[in-house]
């Protein structure tokens, strides 16, 4: 069991037989009375996000999760399909549990993924990823005083702003949290 106190971002535990991530916690005390601890949490199964109070000494049952590198191997319906390189066994994972995640995900790269009872719970995508740019209009010169950005799609289906000087067959780096530009590779 775990005290509510110590959770923080990036904790599992579970409650109800379902299993949550803390997002974010925040903990105020009133006057004389106890604590009271307010989580922000997502539900690793179904995906949603639930915020939750607890009273300070109030526990908590603890996740056992483990953490396991597999590679994505690829996309079959509803589902995408992962490896464990040293098994060879795959882990089927539906893509609504992925959500946004999903645009992401690359054929033949190792993820980082969280699994409890064999089940897998999350994907963790690295904070940025480099993509090339497939499709984006000539850049214009002329009104430059401020920062101009064009549309892009780059290799994945994926529409983000990029700077003029950014030509068909670029590669840049973009924010998987966000889903932004972040600066072009040489």
């Amino acid at each position: 069991m775990i005290n509510t106190t110590e959770l923080r971002a990036g904790t599992t535990f579970k409650e109800g037989g379902e299993i949550f991530e803390v997002i974010s916690y925040q903990h105020t005390k009133i006057g004389r009375g106890s604590a009271n601890i307010k989580i922000k949490a997502r539900n690793l199964k179904t995906g949603l996000q639930v915020e939750k109070s607890f009273t300070s000494g109030a526990k908590v049952e603890e996740a056992e999760t483990k953490k396991k590198k597999l590679q994505y191997l690829y996309k079959d319906n509803q589902l995408a399909i992962f490896m464990d390189t040293s098994s060879f066994e795959q882990f089927p994972i539906s893509l609504s549990m992925l959500g946004e995640k999903e645009k992401f995900l690359r054929e033949g790269e190792i993820y980082e993924v969280l699994t409890s009872e064999d089940v897998v719970l999350n994907v963790e995508l690295p904070k940025l990823i480099t993509l090339g740019i497939a499709e984006t209009g000539p850049g214009v010169k002329g009104d430059t005083v401020s920062n101009v950005f064009k549309d892009a799609i780059l290799e994945n289906d994926l529409k983000v702003k990029v700077p003029l000087f950014i030509n068909i067959g670029d590669k840049v780096k973009v924010d998987t949290r966000s889903g932004e530009y972040v600066e072009r590779v040489k």
